[in-house]
């Protein structure tokens, strides 16, 4: 069963399914710093037809709904994200658990709000469309900034799964890496979305006072 792919959207992002239109977008959005992509999968701009193609293969097996984050400042595409890994009951096949992950953002769209704004997006879809119990996050055990960006969501961190699954670091092709597992699950919804909607206005409030 392949995943929903309903269109995303807040006052500073959409989040659009993935495309090949998205591609000239993204390419450049890549092509920017890359200091903070060490740890997750971000294409070089030369890569980026293929990267599409893969993650819509994966759509089409029913494993993942890739988006392209898109920035309604300027309409154009600057990161990607999805949903991932769908956990169905086997007696019905209702979906009762998903993974947000697969994020990346190009540098200059980092610290803006887009991120905070695109996860409120997907998990209320995720508990208040979706009805699901469970809502996971992963990122590389070394990655301490974005465990910290997790965190921040007020996910709550579980521990750390050993040689969990592979690694995107360049020079360690065909390795598995620890993988911080983080997690929301349908109880602590109502407090998390009001922490995300409170981190999001702190942070528009922001934005506004610096363009004034």
């Amino acid at each position: 069963m392949t995943l929903p792919r309903p269109v995303l959207e807040g006052s500073l992002v959409r989040l659009e399914p993935l495309t090949p239109a998205h591609a000239a977008d993204l390419a450049a959005a890549a092509a920017g710093d890359r200091g903070s992509f060490g740890w997750t999968w971000v294409p070089q701009p030369g890569e980026v037809d293929d990267y599409i193609d893969q993650q819509l293969g994966r759509a089409a097996q029913g494993t993942m709904t890739p988006y392209a984050q898109i920035a309604l400042d300027t309409g154009r595409a600057v990161g990607a994200t999805a949903y991932w890994d769908p956990r169905r009951r086997p007696e019905t096949g209702d979906l009762y658990a998903i993974e947000v992950g697969f994020t990346w953002l190009a540098a200059a769209a980092q610290g803006t709000g887009i991120n905070t704004e695109a996860k409120l997006l997907l998990f209320a879809n995720a508990f208040d469309n979706w009805r699901v119990e469970r809502v996971d996050l992963k990122t590389d055990a070394r990655n301490v900034r974005s465990r910290a960006a997790i965190a921040a969501t007020g996910a709550t961190f579980e521990g750390v799964l050993r040689r969990w699954s592979r690694s995107w670091v360049p020079g360690e092709e065909g390795r598995l890496r620890d993988s911080a597992i983080f997690s929301v699950i349908a109880p602590e919804w109502p407090a998390c979305r009001a922490h995300l909607r409170q981190r999001l206005a702190a942070r528009t409030g922001q934005r506004k006072d610096s363009a004034r």
